[in-house]
């Protein structure tokens, strides 16, 4: 059994020292040092080896916790820049340098985070991949290291355990044997044993002599291949396997070098387009010019309008005086409100809808609420729009000229050659074509009838009553010398004027050209009328006023230069009774110590408007 023992660790002995002789070599080779100076400290070096793989799987976590925020700081800075796109309603905003340096920056910061998505997806793909890769192989490696060194440490203590077996078993054989010669001795000195019990003696003592010799060789023979096995597993062996496990770790420690320059490097690897990204948000700041910015707000709100004129001085000693009452008159008559010619205080209706009734001027608006010729807006705002919308329609013409010639190109080749096509099926592309194209260049030349129009009309004549005097129920009326209004129907009656609507009998109220009946308590228009017509049909009422809208300051000096408008200084508050209805005036009224308050039209662009709620 011993024997067989002694073989099989003879064996076991030979194929570990062949694999850890491999192993010794190599740890010889690379300089290792642990299996000579820690080869007491196996326990030791397992656990430093097992805290060092975790403190590498522990960098792995920070690398994917550093990949999660590099990932969130990305889409973060992404939806940053979509939300603070400059929106399709600001578009005319865009042509300022401010909006467009913006703009810019925005676009610099989208590609900043496109440079921290590539930091993200570097640490993820290179790094990480290798951090995970490399822990994986050191702790097989550790596993194999421990277990090759449980093996070489259990042979050891086989071997030890049949030393200390055979000892055993060489010392009692040795203590039987002594025995065996104090019996025959003894039994060799007493002269009453025969000498067959003598002989019997010697016999078992020669025999216990020879196990005892036979335990001894075997002692010694344990004791020879343990000495050996010791020998080799302190010097050979386990030191093959601490070096493994140096080397291990020291490859482990070479990886977590090279990963974190290489986390660097992912990172400063972008560094330069950064760099560039943050001298496009400096170049984008330096594009901005204040006096350009300046100059655009200047071609988009410069109306057109000429300033006031000097008004001039009127000597009531040299004029008629007819004349210097019919003027007083119209003035009156402009500063004063009526009942009949402007709309009831009850029931405040667009005043658009009513003065352009029966006009001639009727105009479709555009999608953004404005007239289809742009004649609500200034007359540089309108020429203006008007040559955008004759570029644009000249573009479109362009693109549709060139779809028709390639659907004509296409149908010469269909009818050369029906094999690629059937020429009817292009016929009814090109008639729709024709057809858009006419359309196009019938709107063209609509606008470009629109814009000679527009360079034709001197603007410093515009006024509001230019837009708001229209005919009533086709009848004109006119005013005579003294003030009062003769309608021209057959039974001279008055109609009775409903809200909302026109009197017959007078034009409206702000062109100054027409009254009512009754004017309002203090004007001293109602009694001029009675006493004019001389009829008896015409009485007193009380009006009740319009009810202001608001407050207007005024920006600007504006001279009254026609009829229907008032003039107003600079900086004066005024009432707004009605707001403009895109013709480009406002009616005001003011309060006035003479005649109670006046009445009448300015500018819109001329003040500031602070509606009630």
């Amino acid at each position: 059994m011993l024997a067989l023992l002694a073989s099989g660790s003879r064996r076991s002995s030979y194929s570990s020292n062949n694999k850890l002789a491999e192993s010794e070599n190599a740890a010889q080779n690379s300089n290792m040092s642990w299996g000579t100076e820690l080869w007491d400290q196996n326990d030791n070096l397992a656990m430093h080896t097992h805290r060092g793989i975790e403190g590498l799987d522990r960098f792995a976590s920070f690398l994917r916790d550093r990949v999660a925020i590099e990932a969130e700081y990305a889409g973060k800075l992404r939806r940053l820049v979509k939300n603070y796109q400059p929106k399709k309603k600001e578009e005319e905003d865009n042509e300022f340098t401010t909006m467009q340096a913006f703009r810019n920056m925005l676009k610099e910061v989208g590609d900043l985070a496109g440079q921290r998505e590539i930091v993200s997806e570097s640490l993820q793909n290179q790094i990480i991949l290798g951090v995970t890769l490399l822990s994986k192989t050191l702790r097989e490696d550790r596993k194999k290291c421990l277990s090759d060194g449980a093996t070489l440490q259990q042979n050891l203590n086989t071997q030890l355990t049949s030393l200390e077996r055979a000892k055993r078993n060489y010392e009692k054989a040795y203590r039987d044997s002594e025995k065996a010669v104090d019996s025959y001795k003894r039994a060799d000195m007493d002269l009453n044993l025969s000498r067959a019990e003598v002989e019997r003696y010697k016999n078992v003592m020669t025999t216990k002599i020879q196990q005892s010799d036979d335990a001894k060789n075997e002692y010694a023979n344990q004791l020879q291949k343990t000495n050996n096995l010791q020998q080799q597993h302190y010097s050979m062996m386990l030191p093959a396997v601490l070096n493994r496990l140096q080397e291990l770790d020291e490859k482990r420690t070479r990886g977590f070098k090279e990963f974190i320059i290489g986390a660097a490097e992912a990172e400063s690897s972008v560094a330069p387009i950064i760099a560039r990204c943050m001298e496009g948000i400096v170049k984008a700041g330096e594009s901005i010019d204040e006096k350009e910015d300046s100059s655009k707000v200047i071609e988009r709100y410069q109306s057109g309008f000429t300033p006031p004129r000097d008004i001039p001085f009127e000597d009531l000693s040299k004029s008629d005086p007819d004349a210097v009452h019919d003027s007083h008159y119209s003035n009156s008559t402009a500063n004063h409100l009526t009942i009949r010619g402007t709309m009831s205080a009850n029931k405040l209706k667009k005043r658009v809808g009513i003065f352009n009734i029966f006009g001639s001027n009727k105009n479709s608006l555009t999608a953004d609420g404005q007239k289809e010729d742009f004649s609500d807006l200034p007359p540089n705002q309108r020429r203006k729009k008007l040559q955008a919308k004759i570029t644009e329609l000249q573009q479109k013409i362009a693109q549709e000229t060139n779809a028709r010639d390639g659907l004509m190109k296409m149908k010469i080749v269909y009818e050369a050659n029906s094999s690629l096509g059937n020429p009817m099926t292009v016929e009814g592309q090109l008639n729709e074509s024709e057809h858009k194209l006419e359309k196009l260049k019938v709107d063209l030349k609509k606008y470009q009838g629109f814009l000679e129009k527009a360079n034709q009309v001197q603007m410093a004549t515009s006024s509001p009553q230019a837009n708001r005097n229209q005919l009533q129920n086709g009848h004109r009326t006119s005013r005579h010398s003294n003030g009062s209004a003769d309608d021209h129907h057959d039974d001279g009656d008055d109609q009775p004027d409903d809200a909302g609507s026109l009197s017959s009998s007078s034009a409206s109220p702000e062109s100054g050209l027409g009254t009512s009946h009754t004017s309002l308590p203090g004007s001293g228009q109602g009694s001029a009328n009675e006493n004019a017509i001389g009829e008896d049909t015409y009485y007193e009422t009380e009006v009740e006023a319009l009810q202001p809208l608001g407050t207007c300051r005024a920006l600007y000096p504006f001279e009254a230069t026609s009829e229907g408008s008032i003039p107003m200084n600079e900086g004066e508050e005024l009432q707004v009774i009605e707001i403009d209805q895109g013709d480009g005036w406002t009616r005001v009224r003011r309060a006035n110590n003479s005649n109670g308050w006046d009445e009448g039209f300015v500018p819109t662009s001329y003040i500031e408007c602070t509606l009630y709620a």
